[in-house]
C-alpha cells in the first residue's frame, strides 16, 4: 500500500495522490508489491535494493548516509498474538523533497500519526518528524512493557490456584518478548547515539537540527534508556518468578505424591487383613455369627491406627 500525505496551509494533514506528491510531502509505504516499489523508486530515486532492505524483517537498526538521501532503520514494537510481542524494522528515508517511511506491514507507530489528531507533527519538518517517530516508538515500547508486567501479575494469581503448565508457557512467551525488546531497544539506542554524534559533528544538509530538535533527541535518548531499564528489571523479575513458581509446583507435586503414597498404605492395611481371612483353611471366628463384623471393625481400627501414625509423621 502506497499513500502520500501533506499538511496544507491550515496545518491539516491531507491525503494526496503519490504521483502528485510535492516537496514537503510524506510518502508511507507498507507491505508494498513490486509495482509500488517501482513507483516509489521513480518518485524518490531511492534504489530498489535499498527499499527492499527496509522490508527485511531481520534488518538491524542503523543510520546510513548516502548521496541524495539519508536512510534510517528503527525498531518498533508489534503484537504478534496474545502474550507474544516482537520488534519490526521501520525504514525511514529523508530526501531533498520527501519524507518516506517503508515497512513490511502496517506499523502501529505510523498508524498513530495518521489516526491521532493531537500529535503535533508536520510532514515538511523532516528532522523533527524523524525524532517524533523515534519518541513514539520508545513510548510504545514502554506501554507494552507495562502491559507485559500487568499480564505477568495476572499469571501469578492464576498459578497460585492452578497446577497447569499453560501459565508457565505464558511466562516463557513474556520472557521471549522481553528478549526481543531488549535487542530492539539497544539497536535503537545505537541509532540515537549516531544521530547525536552527527549533531556534534558535521550535520548533513538533509538532517538540519535546531535547538528544539536537539532537546527532543535528548528526551528520546532518556525515554529509550528508561525502556531499557524496565526491560532489565522486568526480565529479572520474570526469571525469579518462573524459578519460584517452578519450585512451588514441584513442591505441590511432592505433597500430592506423599499424600497418595499414604493413602495407598492405608488401603493396603485392610486389604492384607481381609486377604488373610479369605484363604481356604480353618480360621478363627469362621463359625461365629459375629465373625464378619469383628473382621470389618478390626480392619477399620487397625487402619485408623496406621492413619494416626501417618498423620503424626506428617504424611497426611
Amino acid at each position: 500500500m502506497l499513500k502520500a500525505y501533506k499538511h496544507d496551509e491550515n496545518h491539516i494533514l491531507c491525503e494526496i495522490q503519490p504521483e502528485k506528491a510535492e516537496k514537503g510531502s510524506w510518502i508511507n509505504c507498507s507491505n508494498p508489491d513490486m509495482d509500488e516499489l517501482l513507483t516509489l523508486n521513480r518518485l524518490t530515486s531511492i534504489p530498489i535494493e535499498t527499499l527492499k532492505m527496509a522490508l527485511d524483517r531481520e534488518e538491524r537498526a542503523h543510520v546510513q548516509l548516502e548521496e541524495g538521501y539519508i536512510f534510517v532503520v528503527v525498531n518498533t514494537p508489534v503484537v504478534l498474538e496474545k502474550d507474544a510481542y516482537d520488534a519490526l524494522p521501520l525504514g525511514i528515508f529523508i530526501t531533498p523533497k520527501f519524507f518516506v517511511t517503508v515497512c513490511l506491514e502496517e506499523n502501529g507507530v505510523i498508524e498513530r500519526f495518521l489516526n491521532e489528531s493531537f500529535l503535533s507533527f508536520y510532514t515538511y519538518k523532516k528532522t523533527r518528524f524523524l525524532f517524533q517517530i523515534l519518541l513514539k516508538s520508545a513510548s510504545t515500547f514502554l506501554y507494552f512493557l507495562k502491559h507485559i508486567y500487568k499480564q505477568t501479575e495476572e499469571v501469578e494469581d492464576e498459578i497460585k490456584k492452578s497446577l497447569q503448565n499453560k501459565e508457565l508457557y505464558r511466562l516463557l512467551e513474556f520472557q521471549k518478548s522481553l528478549t526481543y525488546f531488549n535487542f530492539a531497544l539497544h539497536s535503537n539506542q545505537n541509532v540515537m547515539e549516531r544521530l547525536m554524534r552527527l549533531r556534534r559533528g558535521h550535520t548533513p544538509s538533509l538532517l538540519k537540527m535546531y535547538e528544539e530538535d536537539e532537546e527532543l533527541l535528548e528526551d528520546i535518548i532518556i525515554e529509550n534508556k528508561q525502556a531499557l531499564e524496565m526491560v532489565s528489571i522486568y526480565t529479572n523479575i520474570l526469571i525469579s518468578t518462573m524459578e519460584s513458581f517452578s519450585s512451588i509446583i514441584s513442591n505441590r507435586l511432592s505433597q500430592i505424591m506423599k499424600f497418595l503414597t499414604s493413602v495407598t498404605i492405608l488401603l493396603a492395611v485392610p486389604t492384607v487383613i481381609y486377604s488373610l481371612w479369605g484363604v481356604n483353611v480353618p480360621l478363627p471366628l469362621q463359625n461365629s455369627s459375629l465373625g464378619f463384623m469383628v473382621m470389618v471393625v478390626s480392619g477399620i481400627v487397625i487402619t485408623g491406627l496406621f492413619a494416626l501414625v501417618l498423620w503424626w509423621k506428617d504424611m497426611l
